[in-house]
């Protein structure tokens, strides 16, 4: 018996062993395929700190509180029982063999064995998770294991268990074999005692080389396994989320949100004020496979299939074709089939390849669904809210490759939803999406029972004021946005708040444009405000739309303009904290007894972490209930209005504003709450439709927090 397990556990490692370093210079070959891009390794040391937090932490996987702890207990299970794998091959050449100093070390005995068995207990529990969410179910579609390739997930977690048992096996033939007492087997001895107490020393010792045989073939046939298997996100991730955590976006931890990166060729960002110098083979975008940088590439290797960002994408909810988590997929799945053409030295090692390469590489990255690797419908239908990177628990930047993709088809192909004609249009010769009049950017202002400063007639300089208020072109042209932006004038008249606002001389900060791909429509705009913001003198600015305030915030400094952005919640938040706000409830006020819900905007909550402000002026109303919707914070669901999706028709599935909508009408809620112009429309559009069918009352309202601060703060 121990001649047979020698021979089949050493032939089977070294096959193991050979293969997966080949199979590691292959994944690295591939992902070095990719662009380069800047800004992943600066700050090594809070990389590494952030590395260190997100893995021995877990705390991106402990968004899904139970299943982060089983996996930590799996995953730290996974590394510290190594040394079981080398006590195992030890095992072979002797049934009594123990690490050398700390084999029989109790303190290593004891750690290994609670790994174990917590890491038993929680392989059972997550596969028992997999069972009760299959595909096959009652949930269907809406799982989030829908379109991961099942067999993988099981293999590997069968793997885990049988590795598992094995280690148990073991520890409980070392008692038997009289290894130490039940001191150094706390856990285990009773295994020795209950299945192995009745044989002979020379059965144990066969008893051992057939275990510690059987451990090694599962560990070594699993190897062989991944390593023919190269797209197996599943198994790889072990060793890739590692890098991909590291060469985050963000150094200090955040998410790939909020900024969207300019577009990129070889390394720097494009200067679009000299366009014409750029090479005429550059990429805007990403039109192949290897136009995505080699982060993007190792996103792809890296991909776990787990569906934490599917079963949160409002898309997917609403039946629409996409899935971040099969866009990760596809792309995995073409980038390795193709790269033996891309590796090729050579034309005729290139035209020596397998049809099914050569098909690849002929296979167009965006179009119809039966032909191309991203169907161009499930590339428009994202609204760039976030969740998919928000819940990724290693870090994939979901968004990016979006947007990128869609940058090249609009400004390469020119093949985008007509919709989008008006929009670019409005853009381009009115500075705003709805194609109004830049002479009318003033008119909000007409009704107010005090002035509004305008720079260039009642100040020179915004130095004269505290704050820029940018209107947005909501909020000066879009009719609900109006009483926003009055209730916000309103506000801080009230408070005493200096400031001044840029009436025909704002424009469009560029947000549609740049999120439905149109990055020269944005440069554009995104240029002529910088000139504005320069001659002005602005350095601080309040926002009340959340795509001008993420915009301005983290995008602007792409340009070189550098402004302390602040929401107008968080300022109406800061003035009733202050006392110079004070929002009171006589007996005639309309919010008395009123129940009020609140929707997070996703670039307000999800790309830029503000979630306090505008809930903490909600419950400080007098009279009114605050009542949270189940879907919230990180985990809010879209209005469908981001993404440039304002101004696209949705022609497939249902409606996510009313799917969003549906939602806040079934707390109970009197008034629906928001912080966003752009979500205002889309609940206000909601619930006008649910109103219709009947199954909303009419008494029930969408409007702007500030509003409601308003209400609460007028006497009378």
């Amino acid at each position: 018996m121990q001649i047979l397990a020698i021979i089949v556990s050493l032939a089977i490692a070294a096959v193991g062993i050979a293969l997966f370093g080949k199979t590691i210079g292959h994944l690295v070959s591939v992902i070095k395929l990719g662009q380069p891009t800047a800004g992943r390794t600066d700050q090594p040391g809070q990389r590494s700190l952030t590395l260190a937090k997100e893995t021995l932490g877990h705390t991106r996987m402990l968004q899904w509180s139970h299943i982060g702890i089983l996996h930590w207990f799996v995953a730290f299970g996974f590394l510290g029982l190594v040394l079981s794998l080398v006590t195992a091959f030890g095992q072979l050449f002797d049934a009594h063999f123990a690490l050398p100093i700390i084999g029989h070390w109790f303190v290593f005995e004891w750690v290994s064995e609670f790994l174990t068995w917590t890491g038993l207990v929680s392989i059972i529990g997550l596969m028992a998770i997999r069972l009760r969410h299959l595909p096959s179910g009652s949930e269907g579609r809406y799982s989030r294991f829908f379109g991961s390739r099942g067999w993988q997930a099981y293999y590997v977690e069968y793997t885990i268990l049988g590795v598992l048992i094995c280690i148990l096996l073991l520890r409980g033939l070392e008692y038997a074999l009289g290894a130490g007492s039940k001191f150094h087997f706390p856990s285990t001895w009773f295994v020795g005692d209950a299945l192995f107490g009745g044989l002979s020393e020379h059965a144990l010792e066969n008893t051992v080389y057939l275990v510690a045989m059987i451990k090694i073939v599962i560990s070594f046939a699993w190897m062989i396994t991944i390593s023919l298997n190269a797209t197996m996100g599943v198994a790889w991730h072990r060793f890739t989320a590692w890098p991909n955590i590291w060469f985050k976006r963000e150094a200090t931890g955040g998410t790939a949100l909020g900024a969207l990166q300019p577009i990129m060729v070889k390394g720097e960002p494009i200067d679009f004020e000299n366009i014409d110098e750029l090479d005429e083979d550059a990429a805007l975008g990403v039109g192949k496979i290897e136009d995505f940088t080699w982060k993007g590439l190792l996103d792809f290797t890296t991909c776990t299939e787990c569906g934490r960002c599917q079963s949160q994408c409002p898309a997917w909810n609403t039946e629409k074709p996409l899935s971040p988590k099969l866009v990760m997929v596809n792309l995995r799945e073409h980038a390795y089939a193709k790269a033996p053409y891309l590796l090729a030295s050579s034309d005729d090692e290139r035209k020596s390849l397998a049809q099914l390469v050569l098909d690849e590489q002929e296979k167009p990255l965006v179009g119809a669904a039966d032909v191309a690797v991203i169907d161009e419908e499930a590339l428009w239908a994202c609204t760039s809210c976030g969740a998919c990177v928000q819940q990724c628990p290693v870090d994939i930047e979901h968004v990016d490759a979006i947007m990128d993709m869609r940058r090249y088809q609009v400004l390469i192909e020119s093949s985008f939803p007509s919709e989008l004609n008006g929009l670019f249009k409005g853009l381009e010769n009115k500075g705003n999406p709805w194609n109004m009049s830049p002479s009318g950017r003033m008119d909000w202002a007409k009704d107010l029972p005090f002035e509004v400063k305008q720079v260039g007639s009642d100040v020179e300089t915004l130095e004269e004021v505290e704050y820029l208020f940018w209107v947005g072109c909501a909020g000066a042209y879009e009719d609900r946005a109006k009483k926003t932006t009055q209730a916000v004038a309103e506000l801080l008249n009230i408070a005493g708040v200096s400031f001044a606002v840029l009436g025909d001389g704002e424009t469009c900060t560029g947000d549609p444009a740049r999120r439905s791909g149109n990055e020269f429509v944005f440069q554009q705009l995104a240029m002529q405000n910088a000139e504005v913001f320069k001659e002005t003198g602005a350095k601080k600015v309040v926002s009340t739309c959340a795509h001008c305030f993420n915009t301005l915030k983290n995008e602007y400094s792409q340009l070189g303009v550098e402004l302390d952005v602040i929401h107008h919640t968080q300022l109406l938040n800061r003035l009733v904290r202050d006392g110079k706000l004070t929002p009171v409830a006589p007996a005639e006020s309309s919010l008395n007894g009123q129940k009020i819900t609140y929707h997070d905007p996703c670039y307000l909550g999800r790309h830029n972490q503000v979630y306090d402000a505008p809930r903490e002026l909600l419950e400080i109303i007098p009279g009114a209930e605050y009542a949270e919707m189940p879907r919230n914070k990180t985990k809010s669901f879209c209005c469908g209005a981001g993404g440039a999706r304002m101004w696209m028709e949705e022609k497939i599935g249902s409606r996510i504003n009313v799917n969003r909508t549906t939602e806040a009408v079934e707390t109970g809620a009197d008034k629906i709450a928001t912080g966003c112009p752009f979500c205002r429309v889309m609940l206000s559009d909601g619930l006008t439709a649910k109103q219709a069918d009947g199954s909303a009352r009419e008494e029930v309202e969408v409007q702007d927090v500030a509003q409601l601060l308003l209400a609460a703060v007028k006497r009378g």
